[in-house]
């Protein structure tokens, strides 16, 4: 098995055997100066919002007062979710009953 491994992962192993640190050292996450109980850094820099808060409370409510199905509601919903499907399945379709009409007929048969 040691062989499969690599040099770094190898000299990784060797650190951490090395290194004596329980598992609960381990596995507690990095608390920052500002942090609250939750672990959550107060100084942490937030990115301007892609939509203005009134257009996005908007769209919410106009969203969920549709009584459509939830696949159905954006604006070409319809097409990705209707429409490709239907003609898949009717390409499909077509092409299967030709393939059977030409094996019934002996159409395209090589001799």
């Amino acid at each position: 098995m040691a062989h499969l491994l690599s040099l770094a992962g190898m000299a990784l192993l060797s650190s951490a055997a090395s290194t004596p640190l329980s598992i609960a050292a381990m596995a507690t996450p990095y608390l920052c100066e500002g942090s609250d109980s939750h672990g959550v850094c107060s100084h942490v820099m937030t990115e301007a919002p892609f939509v203005p808060r009134e257009r996005l409370f908007k769209q919410q409510q106009y969203f969920q007062s549709l009584t459509k199905h939830t696949f159905l509601k954006g604006r070409y919903d319809v097409i990705t979710s209707v429409a490709i499907p239907l003609a898949l399945a009717g390409t499909s379709l077509f092409m299967i009953g030709r393939g059977v009409y030409n094996m019934s007929h002996g159409i395209g048969k090589k001799e």
